[in-house]
């Protein structure tokens, strides 16, 4: 129960700004005592979408909520939050969420995104909070393109007590993420996560890259990765929906670390994610701090996001 509070402070403190603003979009048409109707139905749909829900999935919340009012499961719109919070947390099976770890052998997690992002950023927070759960990590510095990137993600190694295999700038990722993967079998390492170069999805020899990164992995340990996370930055909101689509063309993804929450009033791109590309979020980040990422939990997000 206490972890449970823990985590649900960390998440309604994050989603701060974005609950505000869905608060006083909702306080505008679900006033005390208002019955439900088809006038109401359309207004909430609008403020939905203000809300950064986007098109499809605010449809597919307004048709929900108009069977269940048609079926008289609802009727007035002091039910309609309580109703949301259920519906949209049903999104989100557990088995989508959960890391693909391996019980034999090193799991292999890459990670990308664009640069400023937050993604080296939320590399060393992952890093922190799997060797904090007592498993062996490595880091492998393929970010070998951006300067100062090798630099920054050995002082999250220094910080997070991690070990890293890195190469001189300019390097060629590919062959830091050979090293890599020998490094991890020769150490025995449980973990190995990849930060790879903040590239632009637009840009088709970068992609190409990632391709090759990912072949080179494959090769040296079969099946990997066993996870491809994409690192979106919140505050882009639709943005980072083309984003998802582009990489995972790209990275085959398994998973999102939606970086930068806490700082934007588009907590509602979360569920619009879900709906228009339909890979799970895995993590959010929460702050500054190493420890300021969580892994998702619906019924933990809905509460945060929609209690005063």
């Amino acid at each position: 129960m206490a972890f449970f509070s823990k985590v649900f402070d960390k998440f309604k403190d994050g989603l701060k700004k974005s609950r505000e603003k869905i608060s006083n979009s909702l306080k505008s048409v679900l006033t005390f005592g208002r019955r439900i109707d088809e006038q109401l139905l359309v207004e909430l749909e609008e403020q939905l979408i203000v809300d950064d829900l986007g098109v499809e999935a605010t449809g597919r919340i307004i048709d929900d909520l108009r069977k269940a009012w048609k079926e008289k499961k609802i009727e007035s719109a002091e039910d309609i939050i309580p109703f949301l919070k259920k519906d949209i947390a049903s999104y989100w099976p557990q088995q989508d969420r959960n890391l693909n770890l391996q019980s034999e052998g090193p799991t292999v997690i890459l990670v990308t995104g664009v640069n400023g992002c937050g993604k080296t950023t939320s590399v060393g927070k992952l890093a922190a909070m799997l060797s904090g759960q007592g498993k062996k990590v490595v880091l492998a510095a393929c970010d070998t393109f951006r300067a100062a990137a090798v630099e920054q993600l050995t002082i999250w190694s220094e910080r997070t007590g991690v070990q890293i295999v890195k190469h001189k700038q300019g390097s060629d990722p590919a062959a830091v993420a050979y090293d890599a993967c020998e490094a991890v079998l020769a150490r025995g390492a449980d973990i190995l996560i990849i930060d790879t170069a903040g590239r632009l999805h637009t840009q088709d020899n970068l992609m190409r890259e990632l391709a090759k990164i990912r072949n080179v992995i494959a090769r040296r340990i079969p099946g990997a990765p066993h996870e491809a996370l994409l690192v979106l930055d919140a505050t882009t909101g639709q943005n980072a929906i083309n984003q998802a689509k582009m990489f995972d063309k790209a990275a085959d993804l398994t998973g999102i670390i939606l970086a930068k929450l806490d700082g934007t009033a588009k907590g509602g791109i979360v569920i619009a994610i879900k709906d228009q590309v339909n890979i799970p979020v895995k993590y959010v980040g929460l702050g500054e701090k190493v420890e300021d990422m969580a892994p998702f939990d619906p019924e933990t997000f809905v509460e945060a996001l929609f209690t005063e």
